[in-house]
């Protein structure tokens, strides 16, 4: 039996996508929109205020496409605060208008492929904390995909050796550094919490480096042989002061 990796876990994760009732905004009067859209507001400040203490991180983004059209990112310690931020949101006035489209959840993590250096506490190292707690750039695009690995006849990655495994995860890796200062990634474990095995979420400033970093790592062994990829979501960054624009008629 191949030897099970050690995950290093930090804050839960949700991707909530909204699709806006454009009909029915439009049919409410100019006060009750501007009533609708003071109130999320301040529910925004109040998640900002907790990013600002470092307990958790936010963004919202314009999707590109019609699979949606805003895309929530939250990260928090737990997960009943994930659930208390959904139902903030559904029991507010603009909340009305925005129709649950797709969500899902992981967990920020990172294996421990990789030896810890003797003498080194890797818990403590605030490169680490960064990592498994990490504040969402505020860059102006951002794409998210689910993935697996395949449990095939000839291609099960359930059943390679750690050692192999830590090998092309190896080579996968210094494939993205080749993307450093252009495209930054947070990995997201969801065995056991959503349809996938994990989620990868990206930011760039310029979508086309999705578009080439994705391409690239297509022909690394690891994505070859093993990866499986479900349906990508990209949005525009929505940044606080531009919230209340958006919803304009």
């Amino acid at each position: 039996m191949a030897e099970a990796v050690v995950t290093m876990d930090g804050w839960c994760k949700l991707h909530d996508t909204r699709t806006f009732d454009w009909p029915t905004w439009k049919l409410t009067s100019e006060e009750e929109r501007n009533a609708a859209i003071q109130e999320f507001q301040e529910l925004m400040k109040k998640w900002d205020a907790v990013e600002a203490d470092k307990a958790g991180s936010q963004s919202v983004y314009k999707v590109i496409g019609n699979k949606a059209d805003l895309l929530f990112i939250f990260l928090r310690p737990t997960m009943d605060e994930l659930e208390e931020i959904k139902r903030d949101i559904n029991r507010s006035r603009l909340g009305d208008f925005l129709i649950p489209s797709h969500s899902y959840v992981s967990i920020v993590e990172m294996t421990m492929h990789n030896p810890m250096e003797e003498g080194k506490d890797r818990e403590l190292s605030p490169q680490v904390e960064a990592r498994l707690k990490p504040i969402l750039p505020k860059w102006e695009y951002a794409c998210f995909y689910p993935m697996n690995r395949r449990r095939e006849q000839h291609a099960n990655w359930f059943e390679i050796s750690k050692a192999e495994r830590t090998r092309l995860l190896y080579e996968h890796g210094m494939t993205g550094r080749k993307y450093a200062g252009k495209v930054k990634e947070i990995i997201s474990g969801s065995i056991g919490l959503d349809e996938w095995e994990w989620c990868v979420t990206l930011f760039a400033h310029d979508p086309l480096q999705f578009k080439k970093i994705v391409y690239e790592m297509r022909f690394d062994e690891v994505t070859t042989k093993y990866g499986e990829f479900g349906d990508f979501i990209i949005g525009a960054y929505l940044p606080n002061e531009d919230f209340a624009a958006y919803f304009s008629l």
